[in-house]
């Protein structure tokens, strides 16, 4: 099965909504690894890995985010898999 790694952030009103917790929850649900994160500029940043299709709903609901949410820009570039094993939130940078 080929996978992919999509590193994203997404930019506008996505901090203090439960962005982070949301993603963690699609990426639960989709079975996908990788790790999210709040930067202290605003932006919500992460990894994440899996098949392409699984990937791609994933990515479409950090561009909708959760209910409270206003999310701007959404960016995507995509790495070589780098074999992540869960998903987690991580420390803001």
């Amino acid at each position: 099965m080929s996978l992919v790694r999509a590193h994203f952030r997404v930019t506008g009103f996505v901090q203090g909504v439960g962005f982070r917790y949301f993603i963690l929850r699609q990426a639960f649900d989709l079975q996908l690894n990788g790790w999210v994160r709040n930067r202290y500029n605003g932006s919500v940043e992460g990894v994440v890995e899996g098949p392409p299709e699984k990937v791609k709903e994933f990515l479409d609901f950090c561009r909708r985010g959760p209910a409270m949410a206003d999310v701007q820009e959404l960016e995507v570039q995509y790495e070589k898999p780098q074999g992540e094993t869960s998903f987690r939130i991580r420390e803001t940078i």
